[in-house]
């Protein structure tokens, strides 16, 4: 199908809240231990309003009903829900910082439907015309082979700590993003 992904709204959040864990629990499982996911859902899978609020975070629907979401960032934090951060984030400098691409989630029926796909390339579409140069993530092992299938290289795998000593096993990935060649094309007249 065609996806087309649409910028979200801040009355978009309790679906996005929803939606969430049931993603995560289900689409997940594979990958990382119950407690592991539970222990993250807030502080690393959970909402990030300042995303929304900068209309950088899009939602695929059908039929009225929200089965995916993902954006980018313009800003510092790299992964992690909002209830993590006191204010908002400082800007990142395009000519120097890389882009974030930021908590991707897709409803269980719809998975592996080019939901996540559509999303990742509106964000990276966004991101040229933002004039960033690279674009870095943080990928959960179930979202690795949608980034590296994209182009993107893996960095290196490290552990982010959660309550309780656990541990999210996750790989920082990274991608340049090429200026769009229509800018340099020279005038035909």
């Amino acid at each position: 199908m065609n996806w087309n992904p649409r910028l979200a709204q801040l009355d978009d959040i309790s679906a996005i809240e929803q939606l969430i864990p049931q993603s995560v629990l289900a689409l997940q499982a594979p990958y990382y231990s119950e407690a592991q996911m539970c222990a993250a859902l807030g502080p690393v899978f959970g909402v990030d309003r300042q995303l929304i609020e900068d209309g950088t975070y899009y939602l695929v629907e059908n039929d009225g009903r929200i089965i995916g979401c993902g954006g980018w960032s313009r800003r510092k934090s790299i992964f992690g829900g909002d209830q993590c951060r006191a204010g908002p984030d400082p800007e990142l400098n395009p000519a120097c910082a890389p882009a974030r691409i930021r908590a991707f989630f897709v409803h269980q029926d719809w998975a592996r439907r080019g939901i996540g796909r559509s999303i990742l390339v509106a964000c990276e579409t966004a991101i040229r015309a933002a004039n960033f140069r690279s674009v870095e993530l943080v990928a959960t092992l179930a979202g690795e082979p949608l980034y590296a299938s994209h182009g993107y290289a893996a960095i290196e795998g490290y552990d982010i700590n959660l309550n309780g000593g656990l541990q999210l096993p996750v790989v920082r990935m990274r991608k340049s993003i090429p200026p769009d060649p229509e800018l340099y094309r020279s005038d035909p007249r």
